[in-house]
């Protein structure tokens, strides 16, 4: 497995690229914001750890550009911030988790190998059933496309999974915490708002031509998908 580490500590790179190597990972270090998205361009990595505090780009803008090149990639933020708000800003970025300073590399280690599990579970399912059609929508699992009406509709990564979760259980009504557990990862309420900001990404890119409504509000409960007409 091949991981970037984009950091600009150097203490922290000598930790954590020595513990990754001692676990059988191969790792290339950048420095700085711009060598980390140079660096995205030259290899095809299976995992990147980002540093928000980076010495040139904002690790958020470093993100972003990484999720244009590859919206599937696992992105893990390390960040000294860690207020839920500025939390929910780097999950809403396109990162799939993040980690606070100081951390314990066990720590890290742990976080790195559910993403990367995650991702081995996508392509587990999608070789067996890798297609779900909803109505007019069709997501395939294989090539990670979704389309409406035969139309594509591109997705963040993250929306790609909070749409797949949805798919896989059409006419469920699917809680936050369910919701924040499945997509992010994330097992515990954070007292925001971020899968309801998400959940509008959502409605917005499926509904742009005209669709009708198909992930509904469960009014203190949570989301659904379903045919009908309610909000």
């Amino acid at each position: 497995m091949k991981i970037l580490l984009v950091e600009d500590d150097p203490r922290v790179c000598s930790l954590v690229n020595k513990g990754l190597v001692e676990n059988g990972f191969e790792v290339t270090v950048a420095m700085n914001g711009q060598q980390g998205i140079i660096m995205s361009h030259q290899a095809k990595y299976d995992l990147v750890i980002l540093d928000i505090m980076l010495p040139d780009i904002n690790g958020l803008e470093v993100c972003r550009e990484l999720r244009k090149q590859d919206q599937h990639i696992p992105i893990l933020f390390l960040t000294a911030l860690g207020s839920a708000e500025n939390v929910v800003l780097g999950l809403e970025t396109g990162a799939d988790d993040y980690l606070t300073k100081p951390f314990k590399f066990i720590e890290l280690l742990a976080r790195i190998r559910s993403l990367l599990r995650r991702t081995d579970n996508r392509e587990t399912i999608s070789k067996s059933s890798h297609q779900y059609i909803f109505e007019d929508l069709v997501l395939d699992d294989h090539t990670k496309k979704v389309t409406r009406s035969d139309v594509p509709i591109s997705l963040t990564s993250t929306e790609y999974r909070l749409l797949l979760m949805l798919m896989k259980h059409p006419n469920k009504v699917l809680s936050r915490i369910d919701i924040l557990d499945e997509v992010w990862g994330i097992t515990f309420d954070l007292g925001t708002n971020v899968v309801d900001v998400y959940v509008n990404y959502l409605r917005k890119k499926m509904e742009r031509n005209g669709g009708k409504r198909l992930v509904h509000t469960v009014i203190g409960m949570g989301y659904v998908l379903r045919a009908d007409e309610d909000s």
